[in-house]
């Protein structure tokens, strides 16, 4: 079936150097492009006596078990509403495909300059290796390359960058994508659960979905303090289901005001309520802001999967969720405008889905 480039292609980046050959570079001054100085105010959470700051975990295998499956429920309401993010463990998704893909992608991102050019951005595109949400030649970069890509549906793939991957990595990026879609769908319907809402309404709003993939590579840097992976944003997605690559830890989530350190446990993925999913449910579930740090002497590599919804409809708070004591707190926009006018704006908190809200009187 032919791309429909109108659907596919939202957005575009201006293009910018890349991070990972500029790290290969003898220690020099850092450009001040990445130079973040703000960062000497922000709070890191780190826990002390008995408390212990850590993101909420979920069992995939309780949450289908008649006999738990409540209580699970309970617990998935309750991270999604105050923590926004959870681990999920026991998922179903094999752990040798998951070894391949931590294998196969940290080579991917060891190919020559060369070839990675033959799969870098083009103007006007968001697609493939280089940065996005850079929207000016004067904004700060973060010290990261991505590797970005849609790939579902399959007739919105872009025919310049999936087909041509590497073998095996093509393989097991289909194996791959297609587990995380039945995974999100799985999971999704445990959500719609939790928060009450007729699956038929989610099902509506998500049409035929989107998922797009993003590998971030996050190079060692000698001023990591003062450098950013990823600046501070919430994600423009219904979920965000993540894996970390390899054992150099980075990201952090903001809870009441300071920033918590994520852990991850072994093979599980991390997930996170998105802006499209906290407006469906009317701001009961939010969408968290969160950031990723850069490793002093070792790289980071980790793994996104946008979970989405399909061009063509629109998205706003489910009727369900709409009372007198609780009106409508976003407005109802097109998807497709939605997904424009978040990639038109560079990476910035929560900015998008704040422009989105209706004031209450």
């Amino acid at each position: 079936m032919e791309r429909n480039s109108k659907e596919s292609n939202v957005g575009s980046s201006v293009q910018v150097p890349s991070v990972q050959e500029l790290a290969k570079q003898p220690s020099s001054a850092i450009p001040n492009r990445y130079l973040r100085p703000e960062l000497e105010r922000d709070a890191v959470a780190r826990g002390g006596g008995d408390q212990v700051l850590e993101i909420p975990v979920i069992d995939m295998q309780r949450l289908d078990s008649e006999e738990s499956m409540n209580s699970e429920i309970h617990k998935l309401d309750f991270a999604c509403k105050e923590w926004g993010f959870f681990q999920l463990v026991n998922h179903g998704v094999s752990l040798r495909l998951l070894e391949k893909v931590k294998a196969e992608l940290e080579e991917f991102f060891k190919l020559p300059m060369e070839e990675k050019k033959k799969l870098w951005q083009c103007p006007g595109d968001v697609e493939g290796f280089g940065q996005a949400f850079v929207v000016s030649e004067g904004q700060k970069l973060d010290w990261c390359d991505l590797f970005n890509m849609l790939t579902h549906p399959l007739h919105l793939r872009n025919p310049r960058l999936f087909p041509n991957l590497p073998l095996p990595l093509r393989d097991t990026m289909e194996l791959y994508t297609s587990e995380l879609n039945k995974l999100s769908t799985a999971i999704l319907e445990k959500i719609v659960e939790a928060i009450g809402m007729k699956t038929e309404k989610m099902k509506e709003f998500v049409g035929e979905g989107r998922q797009t993939i993003r590998v971030n590579y996050y190079p060692p840097c000698h001023l990591s303090d003062q450098v950013l992976g990823v600046t501070p944003h919430s994600d423009a997605t219904l979920i965000t289901i993540l894996l970390q690559l390899n054992d150099v830890h980075g990201l952090q989530v903001r809870k009441d005001g300071n920033w918590v350190p994520v852990k991850p446990l072994p093979n599980a993925f991390i997930l996170n309520v998105g802006d499209i999913l906290e407006i469906i449910t009317n701001g009961t579930y939010r969408s968290i802001e969160h950031r990723a740090t850069v490793n002093r002497e070792k790289e980071r590599l980790s793994f996104a999967t946008f979970i989405g919804v399909g061009a063509g409809g629109e998205i706003g708070p489910a009727p369900s969720l709409v009372s007198k004591q609780k009106p409508a707190m976003f407005r109802r926009e097109k998807v497709e405008e939605y997904y424009k006018g978040m990639f038109s704006r560079k990476l910035h908190g929560k900015s998008y889905i704040d422009y989105l809200k209706i004031e209450q009187d």
